[in-house]
């Protein structure tokens, strides 16, 4: 394990089963992270799909999280978080699910392993990840150099629409 704790940023995305709920749980969950603090998360989003247009609207949201973690180890708890709350992978890119945890960034850390690529790929082309973001960090900074908000103004405009604190799952399932 790190012996310093290390800031994380984890992508949440969901556009079945109950999104924001979904989205609601994973939130607790991060929080029960082992050598881990949940320190921030951004309000939740609904975007259009990426890829086939036939599927429902996601919910998205950036959460902070602070840990002393491997990588590796990060990305399993994450994965396990997705399996109970009934993510099931079958390798269609894009399709829907219940949970999407990726993570995001790292530190400042570039890695390229078969099992995880950090900065998330296709990051800084995705509005839904680039203003929750920037909601939690306004001023960050990319390992290799370049500024989330230089991002923010080179990335296509798409649907993006901040949900209400209290709004339920009935307008998104």
């Amino acid at each position: 394990m790190a012996h310093t704790f290390v800031r994380a940023y984890i992508g949440l995305g969901s556009n079945l089963d109950h999104p924001v709920g979904q989205l609601r749980r994973a939130i607790e969950a991060l929080g029960t992270i082992p050598e881990s603090r949940l320190t921030a998360v951004s309000r939740l989003y609904r975007s259009s799909p990426m890829g086939p247009a036939e599927q429902p609207d996601y919910v998205n949201a950036v959460a902070m999280l602070d840990t002393r973690l491997e990588p590796l180890a990060l990305l399993d708890a994450l994965q396990a978080i997705e399996q109970q709350q009934g993510r099931v992978r079958e390798g269609k890119r894009w399709g829907p699910r219940t949970l999407d945890l990726d993570l995001l960034l790292y530190g400042i850390e570039v890695i390229a392993h078969p099992r995880l690529t950090v900065p998330h790929p296709g990051m800084k082309q995705r509005n839904f990840v680039l203003h929750p973001l920037a909601e939690l960090a306004p001023e960050l900074h990319f390992p290799d150099g370049s500024s989330l908000q230089d991002a923010l103004r080179e990335t296509l405009p798409g649907r993006l629409e901040v949900l209400d604190r209290d709004e339920d799952d009935s307008a998104t399932s």
